[in-house]
């Protein structure tokens, strides 16, 4: 009985250790308020009739509903890492993967405010599991790769009238003190320096140079996201927003950090892609 019950204790004290060793899922319980779980109420009910609209028009919709939302940057800094829904506030990035997240949600026979979180993880996430803050896809470029796999976007770019470009992400690495996750967690530096080597690794990147914005734009269609590449040493995409078609004219949605609200941006892409001095081009992507 004591061999027995010595054994047991051992057995019992090695799951533990290895189970203090494996990483260990977040809880997946997202992080909202009431007033969110309203708003998106009344989403569903401004949407009504529209879930039969392409996914390009309902995406534009979605947008539109947003109107005027204050913009916020860094409502997503938060520890431990959950998924945080915010229809409160946004900034660029959320505004993008919020929009998206609702009209997948506006689509499916029996929509819900659990099956649009479910969206938006799986949207947000490296195969939408949350263990830390390193999970989440910093990058745009890792952001489209990861979605296109999952199905959920399409590259564009190319077919759009793009030219092969190298992308070199390293600026989350070279500037950890500008993360507050990073700074508390200084080991995550290197899990981030990894994923960027393997970003910048990948080919098949492609982008509208600046000087053809305007002889592209008639390839692009309402709810494209439309992607803002950087000049910026060590980053890919600064800005990101929805193409908006009005006639021949084509604009974009966004939430801006200048008009701080989402706003639909009054210039021509063109107009507003000559006026931001550190933007070398677009990328376009296609929602599916």
């Amino acid at each position: 009985m004591l061999q027995r019950d010595g054994l047991f204790f051992l057995l019992l004290l090695f799951t533990v250790a290895c189970k203090g060793q494996a990483p260990q899922p977040a809880d997946f319980t997202p992080d909202f308020t009431p007033e969110d779980r309203a708003l998106f109420e009344r989403y569903l009910q401004a949407t009504e009739t529209k879930a039969t609209l392409p996914s390009g028009d309902l995406i534009i919709e979605t947008a539109r509903f947003f109107m005027e939302t204050p913009y916020a940057a860094s409502t997503l800094e938060k520890e431990p890492e959950r998924l945080t829904v915010n229809l409160r506030e946004m900034d660029c990035t959320t505004f993008v993967e919020t929009c998206i997240a609702l009209a997948r949600t506006r689509k499916a026979p029996n929509p819900s405010f659990e099956l649009f979180c479910d969206h938006l993880r799986q949207l947000r996430y490296r195969d939408g599991v949350i263990r830390d803050y390193t999970d989440r896809l910093h990058y745009f470029s890792d952001w489209l790769y990861e979605n296109e796999r999952k199905g959920f976007v399409r590259d564009m770019t190319l077919s759009t009238g793009g030219k092969p470009r190298r992308v070199n992400v390293s600026f989350m690495s070279a500037h950890p003190d500008r993360y507050p996750a990073l700074q508390s967690h200084p080991e995550r530096v290197q899990v981030i320096r990894r994923k960027e080597r393997e970003i910048t690794a990948r080919n098949g990147y492609a982008m509208i140079p600046e000087a053809d914005v305007a002889g592209c734009s008639g390839n692009m269609r309402n709810g494209d996201i439309v992607c803002f590449v950087t000049s910026l040493e060590g980053l890919d995409i600064a800005h990101l927003g929805f193409i908006h078609r009005k006639g021949n004219a084509t604009s974009f949605i966004h939430a801006s950090s200048s008009a701080k609200k989402v706003i639909a941006e009054p210039r021509s892409l063109q107009q507003y892609v000559h006026a931001v001095r550190t933007t070398v081009g677009l990328m376009i992507v296609r929602p599916e």
